[in-house]
């Protein structure tokens, strides 16, 4: 009867673990359509052109219209796969601009960065960034602040104690008798 309790009380902490640990994970990304899409390059500087591309294999089949606060609205045709834009001269240095691609009623985002300096002849490359490469993120918890590690051990922490109480735990019934 006891490893009923324990068995059930582990079941019980892994299940509340794998139905909020998503949750706490998923920040919000916009990025999730089924199909594939991307800005090359994904940093360029004010008056640069970039190339926008979506994946015609996971489900666009229409007109895909790419909007941006940094550009003008480009459509891709359903038998082309690129387009290229232009980013206006005003474009503000150091700035990230949110880059949406909407295909058949369904949107995805991403970003693109505005370098510093202005670009030379067609290549639009930038002259200098306005900081250093951003680096050292990633793994297993690139992109996750303090609160959200703390949340997650304070479920762990939780879904643990919850198991080991229930397990350690005595009825009235197994007390009489023995």
């Amino acid at each position: 009867m006891r490893a009923i309790r324990v068995a059930s009380a582990a079941l019980l902490g892994a299940t509340a673990l794998a139905c909020f640990a998503p949750a706490a994970a998923a920040k919000g990304d916009h990025d999730i359509t089924p199909f594939g899409f991307s800005v090359l390059p994904s940093t360029i500087a004010a008056g640069g052109q970039v190339t926008l591309r979506v994946d015609r294999d996971g489900g666009c089949r229409g007109t895909v219209t790419v909007t941006s606060g940094v550009f003008d609205t480009v459509s891709i045709t359903p038998h082309h796969s690129s387009a290229t834009a232009t980013v206006d001269w005003d474009a503000k240095p150091g700035v990230m601009y949110r880059v949406t691609f909407t295909c058949d009623g369904v949107s995805g985002s991403t970003d693109l960065t505005i370098a510093g300096g202005r670009p030379i002849g067609p290549t639009a490359l930038p002259l200098t960034p306005p900081y250093g490469v951003h680096a050292g993120e990633g793994g297993t918890i690139g992109g996750f602040d303090l609160k959200e590690i703390g949340l997650g051990a304070a479920l762990i922490a939780g879904s643990i104690g919850a198991a080991y109480h229930f397990s350690r735990r005595r009825t009235g019934e197994e007390g009489e008798g023995a």
